[in-house]
This record gives structure tokens, C-alpha cells and sequence, in this order.
């Protein structure tokens, strides 16, 4: 057979392009690029890439280049082009190869995203044969993660496989204009998923043989909680604007007061129930689609009880069809909160949801296609001039996060125990897991293990080396100590927070770090939480902490925010008078029995904990004694604190440089004084966070001389509030500080793998190169 005649001037071009480029459109994107410029050859996917083959001119071969750099799509994230000559082989068209496995090779996994506005007209559209069909999906939008079992990305290696397509859906999909063009998770109503309505427990209003939606939409506009399978796992939904029918959701759920989420389909509707300002409206918009937390607005129609005692509200906007088509129906916001019983995850399968979910929901909205990976919403606020992350889950995990030491041999970093979260890194790419909660049950560790034998398959990683906290009683510890590895690696908690920040700027070099949190195991033994850190990735000194004092009751004291009053009273007792708003109601026989477990030391940890003074603090004011929720103490004094100027009240630092001291009782003692002369709550909130805020950039300040670095990194849960963070962020800021605050991940719990699997990759190298 007679080789192809390559015309005069063609040159050929291999290409290699890393990233997040596979479930993303980018060989349909390719094959446009290529046709537009007259360019031959073809374009596949490999493990760890695309690969491309190219033929044309010179000047073509250019415009092609500069195209795939500049038109990229939406979902696509490019971390490397490498192209390289080759001979021109007279290749005549372009083409889409089919996927070429290496099994050494790994590949970014692309997050599910929300519909996109082309899809959600055509939603509803009553001429589009997709008319109100709930999976109608593109190129450009749909589930990602959820679906994909394992790399390459194609259709078979999901579980849409299970779906054939009909010759309309085939052909679109083999058409290289089509916008359906090589989508894996391309269906209509003819041949794809399909969504169905069950009732569960006793007779509700609504008509069972109605199409599902509407039926779904008339038990709910009744008061009603319908349970509704989505992207990945299952929600409960309630009428947002009545209270009755949220009362109905939390006693069922268990859920006493913690906020919930509401669902809106417009920004417009955001408006409606909700103050949002531009970087907040960016957020909302976001393919990601998160919870964003809001402040909310007084002439609000949702119900009180969705957000109690809080001046702000989590609120996202509708991200799959299902959604747009059941919101549309009920016309109204809905709470759409996780599909579980509090502290269990979420229910993904059906049986298992009709099985768990069953004494909570009303009805059920089903449909037949499998959920692969369990998913949370993310959520996040703004502050500080930023977005930060309280859950990063579905829209951003399971994308990688850099890390700033390449590390010698995969790793696995279990994480903490509460709001767990894995990382398995290899090279410079860390693989942070989905939000997986607090390991507290069985099928919470389930649900960690199930997810970690996912991402090692996903990203081919076979980790030689675990990392854990350096907490021995954790559940995540006895995880890392069975999974074989040739050597476990333990890192102090408040380490790996200060470290996670670090490692996502790329800072090395010593910083200051401050951890300001609820708990963590110390190197003394003891709680840590208030910590100030000269650190770097393979160490630190701690110079600097909150004053100990002793949480009567130990976890208990988590959950009752007067143990924790009574543990700092102990350590000056004459300033009872001040303390008396705190113990106001309590049962005298629980305050005794405190009492004698301080007097012996029973049951009665020492603590420096951030956390901890906050909950104190709303106990000396009489805000909150008993915390039905993690957090609830604090949350509510941001939520009386507002944006308010205010003076600060005594907190001094006491010790000697580089043992220093945070002394607490004068600003416990001045809170519950002045309280006590009749000064507001509100005002006093304020004076409480600035309090800390300009006592803790006082510290930091001397720590930065002391350690001859102007670099800050700021991490822990207290800088979830955006009041506390913001102030220090502006007080170090003022001294001519580099602050830096988590972006990537979130400062909470959630980020201590990413921060463990970064220390153990510096104490790696540091050994190697050693």
C-alpha cells in the first residue's frame, strides 16, 4: 500500500496536555479547534492526559496553540502544555481516538457541576425533546465525580453505562458540532435515567399517580418532607417559608438547632431572603453552585427556625435539573438539608435511604442511577476580602491541591476525627477527599473507607507511608496504623493546621502560625487550641497559648459552655460575682458534681482551646449555657457582635519571650462586670472579639521579631467567624504582616490531612536529602 502524500510545508506537532482535561468537553473542544484551523490528525485521552497529534502549517500549528490556551472550556483547568515535533504522516481529517489506558499514569478527576444555562433553557423549553426531563446534562455541565468509576473518562467506566443510548442521543453524540459531542452522561427520556415518587408512613394530600414531580411538589407545599435522591446522595426537603413543616423536619431528623440550607432557582429569589453583596453573588453563580452563608435580611420570608438565633443564612442555588423542575413546582424556597440522621452520612442508595431516611421523610423522589461517590454540598462565606470554605465537598473536591516539597513515596494522610477529611499524595499533587464528617459511628468509618479505596483506584496511588494525628485514641489513628504501609508518620494537630495554609501559598521558610480552635492533642498531653507557632513544614516551637484551665467533664464540657466557665473560675475564684450570669438555671446537682471533678482533677483535662474561651464567654453573658450543636456558642456571639466598632477590654499577655501567655480572666471577669452595670450583649459581643483580636496580633507581633519573619498563617475553626478573622487579618496587617489565610481549603478540620501529608513529604525529603 502506497504511503499518503504529505503536501509541501505540513509539519506534524505531538502534543501532551495535563490537567483537569478529561469529563470536561476537551477533546470535543480539540476536534473544534482542529477542523477551525484546517488541521489533521487526532486527539484521545491517556491516563494521565490528552494526547494530541496534529498536522498543518506552521501558522496553523500556531493558531491551534494559541487557541487551546486562551478558549480552554469552562470546566477545564490546564496545568501544563508540552508539545514536540513529529513527521507528518498526510493524515486527511481529524478524528477522536478511544481512550488509551496507563496504568502508572494518573489523571485530575473533575467535580460535578451545576446545570448549565443552555441545558436549563432547554429544560424548559416545550419544544426541546428534553422538556422537564431531570438529567438532561452537556458537554459543559452534569456529574462528574459521582459517576466515574475509574480513568479514563468514558462512558463505560461510568455508571451511565448502564443506559444505552437512543440512535437521537447517539447521533449527538457522534456529531463533532453537537453540544452533546462526546458526553459521557448524554440521555433523554427515551433511554436514561428514570425518576419515580413513593410515599412512606402515613397518608399524606397528594396525588400518588400524578407525574412525580408534581406529586413530589404537592406533598411538600403541604407541610410535607420529601426526601429527594440527587448528584450525590440524598436530600431532605421542607417548605422553607413554614415553620411547622421545619419544626416537623428537625424533630425527625434530630437536628435541634442547627441551621439548614435553603434552596432558591434565581439570584434574584437569593435577594429576597438574603442581603448579597458582589463577591457573594460570584460565589452563588459559581459552576461549583456551594452554600453561601448570608446575612440575612429582617423582612425575610423564610421561617425562624431555619437559622435560629443567627443573623445569617446558608442559601444555594439550584445545581441539577431535578431541582430547577421541583422548585419551579412549589414555588417557594425550600430547605434542602443532607439526607441523613445527624452525625451519620448521607444516604446515597435507595433501599438504604427508604431504610434510614424512613421515619423522617413524608415521600420519597427516586431515580435509577447510580451514585458512585457520596457528596455533600460545600459551603462558604466571605470574609476577610475573601471566599473561605466551612465544607469543601461537591464543585471542588476531588480537584488537587499542590503541594510546595515533591514527596519521595505516595502518601496517605488519614486526617483528624472531627470533620474528617483523607489525602493521598503522590509527587506534588495532593488528593483531598470530599467532606467526610466526624468519626464518631460505624458507618461514618464505613463511608471513610469506602472513599479512600475510591481515590486510590481513581488516582492509581498505593501509599507506602501513612501520616495520622498525634492523637492516640482516634479512630483515623487505628485506620493508618491497619493499612499496611511500610511506615506511619505521626504529625500534632495544630501543626498540620498552620502547615495546610502554609503549604497551599507555597511557603517553606519559617512563619508564625496561630491555630485558634476547639481541640487538639498537645505535646504535653494536654488540649491544645489556642496556639501560637514558629513553624516550618518539618517542625515548630510553640511560643505562645491561651492560658490552661480545666474543662470539668472533659468532651461534656464541649456541649455546656458553663463547664467551661466554672474550669476558668477555678483559676481565680474570687471573681465568682462576675461568673454568675453563667451558672443562672443550672441544676444544682450537675454544678456540684463539676465541682468535685475540678477539686480532684477527675475527668477534668487541661485546655488552651480558642474554642473553649468563646463558649465560656457566651456563658459569662448569658447567651448560651447548654450548646445543641458544635460551635453554637460561638456562632451566636459573631451573630450579636455584628460589624460594630467597639473598645477592647483587658486580655494581657503574660511570660517571657517565646513562653508566653494569654491570660483570660480579665477579659471574662470585664465581660460579666459590665454586664452586670447593664451594658448590652451586642455591644459587649463586639468588645469580646476585638478583645481576642487585638491580643492576638499583640502575641503574633512578638513572635514575628522573635522568629525574624514578617509571614502570618492563620487556620484553625474559630477563623470560620469572619468578625474575628477579618479584625486580625487588619490588625497584623497594620504592623506590616504577610497574612496568610486558607483559600484552597478550609481552615477548619477539614484541611489537617492536606497540612499532614505536607509535613510528611517535607520530613521525607529532609531525610533523602539528608
Amino acid at each position: 500500500m502506497t504511503a499518503p502524500t504529505v503536501p509541501s510545508g505540513r509539519e506534524g506537532r505531538l502534543i501532551h496536555v495535563t490537567g483537569v482535561v478529561q469529563g470536561v468537553g476537551f477533546r470535543p473542544f480539540v476536534h473544534r479547534l482542529a477542523l477551525r484551523h484546517g488541521l489533521a490528525g487526532w486527539v484521545r485521552n491517556m491516563a494521565g492526559e490528552v494526547e494530541i497529534a496534529l498536522e498543518g502549517t506552521v501558522e496553523q500549528l500556531a493558531a491551534f496553540r494559541l487557541g487551546l490556551e486562551r478558549e480552554v472550556p469552562p470546566l477545564a483547568h490546564i496545568d501544563d502544555i508540552a508539545m514536540e515535533a513529529c513527521p507528518a504522516e498526510g493524515r486527511a481529517e481529524f478524528t477522536i481516538l478511544p481512550s488509551a489506558d496507563q496504568p502508572d499514569r494518573r489523571q485530575p478527576v473533575s467535580p460535578d457541576v451545576a446545570l448549565c444555562a443552555l441545558c436549563e433553557a432547554e429544560l424548559f423549553d416545550t419544544g426541546n425533546r428534553r422538556y422537564r426531563y431531570p438529567f438532561i446534562t452537556c458537554t459543559d455541565c452534569g456529574p462528574r465525580f459521582t459517576v466515574i468509576e475509574a480513568m479514563p473518562y468514558d462512558r463505560e467506566r461510568t455508571s451511565m453505562r448502564a443506559f444505552a443510548q437512543c440512535p437521537e442521543c447517539l447521533a449527538e453524540y457522534r456529531t463533532p458540532g453537537d453540544r452533546r459531542y462526546h458526553s459521557q452522561s448524554n440521555s433523554c427520556p427515551a433511554c436514561g435515567p428514570r425518576l419515580w415518587f413513593e410515599r412512606a408512613g402515613a397518608p399524606i394530600q397528594g396525588d400518588e399517580d400524578a407525574e412525580p414531580l408534581l406529586a413530589a411538589a404537592d406533598v411538600v407545599r403541604a407541610g410535607a418532607v420529601l426526601a429527594v435522591r440527587g448528584l450525590g446522595g440524598f436530600h431532605l426537603a421542607a417548605d422553607a417559608t413554614n415553620e411547622q413543616a421545619v419544626h416537623r423536619l428537625r424533630a425527625r431528623k434530630r437536628r435541634e438547632a442547627k441551621p439548614l440550607a435553603v434552596m432558591v432557582r434565581s439570584l434574584e429569589q437569593v435577594r429576597e431572603v438574603a442581603h448579597v453583596s458582589s463577591n457573594e453573588a460570584a460565589l452563588l453563580t459559581s459552576r461549583a453552585r456551594p452554600i453561601v452563608l448570608l446575612r440575612a435580611r429582617r423582612d425575610s420570608p423564610i421561617a425562624p427556625s431555619v437559622s435560629p438565633r443567627l443573623d445569617t443564612i446558608g442559601v444555594m442555588l439550584a445545581y441539577t435539573p431535578l431541582h430547577h423542575l421541583l422548585l419551579a413546582l412549589c414555588r417557594r424556597p425550600l430547605v434542602m438539608t443532607s439526607g441523613n440522621v445527624s452525625d451519620e452520612p448521607i444516604a446515597t442508595d435507595n433501599a438504604d435511604a427508604q431504610r434510614r431516611l424512613g421515619d423522617i421523610a413524608d415521600a420519597f423522589l427516586l431515580h435509577d442511577r447510580d451514585i458512585v461517590a457520596r457528596y455533600d454540598d460545600s459551603v462558604l462565606r466571605i470574609a476577610a476580602g475573601g471566599a473561605v470554605f466551612l465544607r469543601r465537598a461537591r464543585g471542588y473536591a476531588p480537584l488537587s491541591v499542590t503541594l510546595p516539597v515533591e514527596s519521595p513515596v505516595p502518601i496517605v494522610a488519614v486526617g483528624p476525627h472531627l470533620k474528617n477529611t483523607f489525602t493521598i499524595a503522590a509527587g506534588r499533587h495532593a488528593y483531598v477527599s470530599q467532606h467526610i464528617g466526624d468519626l464518631e459511628n460505624l458507618e461514618t468509618l464505613e463511608h471513610f473507607r469506602e472513599s479512600l479505596a475510591t481515590f486510590r483506584g481513581l488516582f492509581r496511588v498505593e501509599p507506602e507511608v501513612a501520616v495520622r494525628d498525634l492523637h492516640p485514641g482516634y479512630l483515623s489513628t487505628r485506620v493508618a496504623e491497619e493499612l499496611g504501609c511500610s511506615r506511619v508518620i505521626s504529625v500534632q494537630h495544630h501543626h498540620a493546621h498552620v502547615a495546610a495554609v502554609m503549604a497551599e501559598h507555597g511557603v517553606v521558610a519559617p512563619a508564625v502560625g496561630v491555630a485558634f480552635d476547639g481541640t487538639g492533642y498537645g505535646d504535653d498531653g494536654n488540649v491544645w487550641g489556642a496556639e501560637i507557632l514558629i513553624a516550618d513544614l518539618t517542625g515548630y516551637q510553640r511560643v505562645g497559648h491561651l492560658d490552661y484551665a480545666r474543662l470539668p467533664g472533659g468532651d461534656i464540657a464541649a456541649r455546656r459552655p458553663w463547664r467551661t466557665a466554672l474550669g476558668y473560675l477555678e483559676l481565680e475564684p474570687v471573681a465568682e460575682a462576675a461568673f454568675r450570669l453563667a451558672f443562672a438555671g443550672v441544676d444544682p446537682r450537675e454544678l456540684r458534681l463539676a465541682g468535685r471533678q475540678l477539686a480532684r482533677g477527675v475527668n477534668a483535662p487541661l485546655a488552651s482551646s480558642m474554642g473553649r474561651l468563646f463558649d465560656a464567654a457566651a456563658a459569662v453573658l448569658g447567651v448560651r449555657r447548654v450548646s445543641h450543636y458544635e460551635g453554637q456558642a460561638a456562632m451566636e456571639l459573631e451573630a450579636l457582635a455584628g460589624t460594630r466598632n467597639a473598645p477592647t477590654l483587658p486580655f494581657p499577655v503574660l511570660g517571657a519571650a517565646g513562653d508566653w501567655v494569654l491570660d483570660p480572666i480579665p477579659l471574662l471577669a470585664a465581660l460579666g462586670e459590665r454586664r452586670a452595670a447593664g451594658v448590652s450583649v451586642r455591644a459587649l459581643a463586639s468588645e469580646f472579639h476585638e478583645s481576642v483580636a487585638a491580643a492576638t496580633a499583640e502575641l503574633v507581633g512578638r513572635a514575628a521579631d522573635l522568629a525574624s519573619t514578617r509571614t502570618v498563617a492563620l487556620s484553625g475553626g474559630c477563623f470560620q467567624n469572619a468578625r474575628l478573622l477579618t479584625s486580625i487579618c487588619v490588625r497584623l496587617e497594620w504592623q506590616g504582616l504577610d497574612v496568610l489565610v486558607p483559600s484552597a481549603l478550609s481552615p477548619n478540620d477539614g484541611a489537617v490531612s492536606y497540612g499532614q501529608a505536607a509535613v510528611a513529604a517535607a520530613l521525607l525529603q529532609h531525610e533523602r536529602g539528608r
